[in-house]
């Protein structure tokens, strides 16, 4: 990525398409459009044309042109809206970037210049990487939320409670000798600091709500082998995804199945029926399948007619014990009934397992914190501000902390320690992006 080039590429989906859009960016943009057309189209509007390169028309369609700062990039920028024939805008590009003034955009190049040049900050630029990703209501709402800068203002308003905090104690080691600056901290200054701490620590109480919207809901199908776990597994799934044989044992590996339940993202863990074995291919499934039955949110417990019946694992994680192959009949042990053959049952369940993901994210606003990073600053800050309040004794100790706190939110928002999260990040961002 070199600063100063004026960068294009296609920004719209996979060709053939109705409509392409080409997108320009840099110091060259308004050049090429006023050689292109003759003059420069009227800012940020549409304008129907000819579309000619080097002499010859390549395509008829709508041009845009943006200049900056007041674009996505903040600089100056073009977007050529025309047919998505595969041939034309393979022209269209290789006569731009045959130009010695114009070059083919990096992965998410044009959204790092907006980063940049101050358009967007971190936590929205994470918000449009979700948002060009999300398959879910849900998760479409929580990362349009997070595009749109809800997480940035709430850490804005977080940072400027810690500016005023920080002006209060650094004024008392600055001016200490000044007759007009109390030597003592008034009562409310500490109120502030512990009602500051109370916002960080609900935040990072909504972690998991938001991680599973953006993530997830693990949901484990365990139990011993051929009690139904990839019977299940397709039928949830409504595709054959997983074998299904009567041989037990049949499946050695984890296999994750996303499935959208009512706007909400689930993922159906498949996994090695947990037995004692000698094979070590099977040994190894079972291990595998011990640690997601430990990773999951919800465990699917099967037990079927016509294996024995094994005790479901204990701990913190929730357990439905679910009666498969109800078809067969025989006593049922599980709390629910199925048969993923017959379908008896199967709408039930997966109702009540939209209900129980519904309940883990909240039916309220999305949570806006659920990123690995967020926690990571936002639990930095907190500790901070933790030990602001054990140092008051000597007040440069305090006002460290203090300063320290408001790095981490600054770390949270990209400002500072920002390149090795852009550089990851940007990898997922598709080109013209």
């Amino acid at each position: 990525m070199r600063d100063g080039d004026t960068i294009v590429a296609l920004s719209s989906g996979a060709l053939p398409s109705g409509v392409a859009v080409i997108r320009l960016s840099g110091p060259a943009a308004g050049k090429i459009l006023a050689e292109m057309f003759g003059r420069l189209p009227e800012p940020r509007r549409l304008l129907l044309t000819d579309i000619a390169l080097g002499g010859e028309k390549l395509d008829r369609g709508l041009v845009a042109w943006f200049p900056g700062p007041n674009s996505f990039t903040g600089e100056d920028c073009a977007e050529l809206q025309v047919h998505g024939s595969p041939a034309g805008v393979k022209a269209m590009l290789a006569r731009l970037a045959a130009r010695p003034d114009i070059r083919l955009a990096e992965a998410g190049e044009f959204t790092r210049r907006a980063f940049e040049n101050g358009k967007l900050d971190l936590t929205e630029i994470e918000g449009l990487g979700d948002l060009l990703t999300a398959e879910t209501e849900n998760q479409r709402k929580q990362a349009l939320a997070r595009a749109e800068g809800g997480l940035s203002r709430q850490a804005l308003a977080w940072r400027e409670i810690l500016i005023g905090l920080r002006a209060e104690i650094e004024a008392r080691l600055d001016f200490s000798d000044e007759g007009d600056v109390p030597d003592a901290l008034p009562q409310s200054w500490l109120v502030e600091v512990q009602q500051l701490a109370g916002e960080l620590r609900t935040a990072l109480a909504d972690l998991d709500r938001g991680r599973i919207v953006r993530e997830g809901a693990r949901i484990a199908l365990a139990g011993p082998p051929n009690a139904g776990k990839s019977s299940l597994l397709n039928a949830l799934a409504r595709s054959d995804v997983a074998i299904v044989t009567e041989e037990a044992g049949t499946t050695r590996d984890v296999r994750e199945v996303a499935i959208d339940l009512s706007g909400q993202l689930a993922l159906l863990v498949d996994m090695a029926g947990l037995r004692e074995t000698d094979s070590k291919a099977e040994a190894e499934g079972v291990r595998r399948a011990r640690n997601e039955i430990e990773r999951a949110d919800l465990i699917l417990w099967l037990e079927a007619p016509d294996i024995a019946v094994l005790p479901p694992p204990s701990g913190d994680v929730p357990v439905w014990r679910i009666a498969t192959k109800s078809d067969l009949g025989g006593e049922k042990t599980g709390q629910r009934a199925i048969s993923a053959r017959t379908g008896a049952g199967m709408a039930e369940l997966v109702e009540n397992l939209a209900d129980f993901v519904a309940d883990l994210t909240g039916r309220g606003e999305p949570a806006l914190v659920s990123r690995e990073r967020d926690r990571q600053c936002l639990t930095e800050a907190l500790e901070h501000l933790q030990m602001t309040g054990n140092v008051l004794s000597a007040p440069e100790l305090a006002a460290e902390q203090l300063r320290a706190a408001s790095a981490a939110l600054e770390r949270l928002l990209g400002r500072i320690d920002a390149e090795t999260v852009l550089d990851r990040l940007f990898t997922a961002f598709c080109i013209g992006k």
